[in-house]
C-alpha cells in the first residue's frame, strides 16, 4: 500500500532519497505514486490475471486477441512511463532511487513472472531497472520476487 510506505518513510525517518524533503522531488514521487494505480499497476496486473489466473480458474486458454489487447495496453503505459517519468533521468525523482522507483519495479515483476518481459526492446527501461536493482541490492530484489517470478511452477 502506498499509504503504508509513506507512513513508514515518515515514522522511521528513512534516508531522504526514499521520500525527499525537497518539494519538487517529492512532487515527482507523489505524481508517480498517484498515476501508477490506474496505469502500470492496473495494466501489469491485468496482463498477469489474463495470462496466468484466468486460464487456471477457467481451464480455458485466453483468446490470442484478448492477450494482444491487454499486452498493448501495458505497452502504452510503459511508453508513458518512459517519456513522462523517466525522461533522461536515472530515477523517477532525479539522481537517486525513491519509493516511486521501488513501486514501479515491483509492478513490472508481475508480467515478467508470466513470461512477458516488459524491459525487452526498451533500453531506457532496462537500464532504469538495472540501476534500481543495484540501488536496492540485486540479490534482495531476486529473493523478494522469487515467488512471482516462479509462479508458473504452481
Amino acid at each position: 500500500s502506498i499509504a503504508i510506505l509513506l507512513y513508514l518513510a515518515r515514522k522511521f525517518k528513512t534516508p531522504d532519497h526514499w521520500y525527499p524533503c525537497d518539494l519538487q522531488k517529492r512532487a515527482r514521487v507523489d505524481e508517480y505514486l498517484s498515476w501508477q494505480h490506474v496505469s502500470i499497476r492496473g495494466k501489469a496486473s491485468k496482463l498477469f490475471l489474463t495470462k496466468m489466473l484466468l486460464p487456471m480458474l477457467t481451464g480455458q486458454p485466453v483468446p490470442p486477441e484478448k492477450l494482444e489487447s491487454v499486452t498493448e495496453d501495458l505497452n502504452v503505459v510503459l511508453k508513458q512511463f518512459e517519456e513522462k517519468f523517466l525522461q533522461d533521468k536515472p530515477f523517477i525523482a532525479g539522481s537517486e532511487v525513491s519509493l516511486a522507483d521501488l513501486v514501479a519495479l515491483v509492478e513490472l515483476m508481475q508480467p515478467l513472472g508470466v513470461g512477458h518481459n516488459p524491459f525487452e526492446g526498451r533500453p531506457k527501461l532496462a537500464e532504469w531497472r538495472k540501476r534500481v536493482e543495484e540501488a536496492l541490492g540485486k540479490q534482495l530484489v531476486q529473493e523478494t520476487h522469487e515467488g512471482i517470478l516462479n509462479i508458473s511452477n504452481l
